[in-house]
């Protein structure tokens, strides 16, 4: 299936909460991927390891380290996830939480879109290769 690369005007007609429905998707997809290449184990291990990671908490510290690595452009873009107004909070995370969270699979969402493939490994290497990643007891 080939797919149509967005312009980054064409992108940034998208809502942010349209752009992180989209980057939710591609930031489990690298985590299921991390956790598969990091260690074979049953299904079960592997799920209860990637509910670790794509929770709200892990993605507000993961926004952190991201945040320090992005242009002024990609800022932007995290930030209008970030200011996003949504209806529905989860209830394992407080309302900071979830809007960072969501401010990260928006950019995430938004770098896809717009081919930017690369741009996205790069930075989910930034948060699987920090210390955030070994104060989580993920299991693997």
């Amino acid at each position: 299936m080939n797919r149509e690369i967005l312009t980054e005007r064409e992108a940034n007609s998208y809502s942010p909460l349209t752009l992180a429905f989209l980057g939710d998707s591609v930031y489990d997809t690298l985590v299921r991927e991390f956790l598969l290449r990091k260690a074979n184990m049953p299904v079960a291990k592997l799920h209860s390891a990637k509910i670790k990671l794509v929770c709200a908490e892990f993605q507000s510290k993961a926004y952190d380290i991201v945040s320090e690595k992005l242009s002024e452009h990609e800022t932007a873009i995290l930030k209008r996830g970030r200011n996003a107004t949504g209806n529905t909070v989860p209830k394992h995370a407080d309302a900071a939480e979830y809007r960072r969270a969501t401010a990260l699979e928006c950019l995430f969402g938004y770098l896809f879109l717009t081919g930017k493939n690369e741009r996205v490994r790069e930075l989910f290497e930034v948060i699987i290769n920090s210390n955030i990643i070994e104060n989580e007891q993920i299991g693997v």
